[in-house]
């Protein structure tokens, strides 16, 4: 497993981390995840619509909570032909409730809690942590991921409109 030392930050403090690093044009790795029923889910079932992979440490986070709400914002907006899924290691009972409570009914949240393995396949799980890095993986229609954004200080959002344009790319 390789590492990655100092790729990002928390507040200013470099992170180590852990996995094997996803680039464009990678295929994109089909982790099995969890569900907020318990059920495992593949990132593979997604696959034949384009999808946005936002990865974040903890929806119970200010960070988190307005990033995973802008991206339900969005996901009104782009249609059926777009999934978003916000993976996070919060528990698939914690994501839920927090989905309810803020009225996300457009992301799909699903839980790596029970052995990091989007993290590592995805080279951002923060070692010593045991949370992902913040990032996003815009994946086409085939599986294929096309944009990859690794948010350098964890504390900082993504480039929305970065993100938004390479979706818009493959419509």
């Amino acid at each position: 497993m390789s590492e990655r030392q100092g790729a990002a930050t928390m507040k200013g403090n470099p992170l180590t981390l852990v996995g094997n690093e996803v680039k464009a044009g990678d295929k994109a790795p089909d982790s099995v995840l969890v569900g907020s029923d318990l059920s495992e889910v593949r990132l593979s079932s997604f696959f034949g619509k384009v999808l946005v992979l936002s990865a974040v440490p903890s929806l119970d986070t200010p960070v988190c909570d307005t990033e995973t709400r802008r991206f339900n914002e969005e996901a009104a907006r782009l249609g059926h032909e777009v999934k978003i899924v916000t993976v996070s290691m919060d528990l698939p009972f914690a994501q839920k409730r927090w989905c309810g409570a803020a009225g996300v009914e457009n992301v799909v949240t699903l839980s790596d809690h029970r052995n990091a393995s989007f993290g590592q396949d995805y080279g951002i799980l923060i070692k010593g942590l045991r949370l992902l890095a913040r990032a996003v993986f815009v994946v086409d229609k085939e599986g294929v991921v096309r944009y990859v954004q690794l948010v350098k200080e964890v504390a900082d959002e993504p480039d929305y409109d970065e993100v938004l344009a390479e979706v818009k790319k493959l419509l």
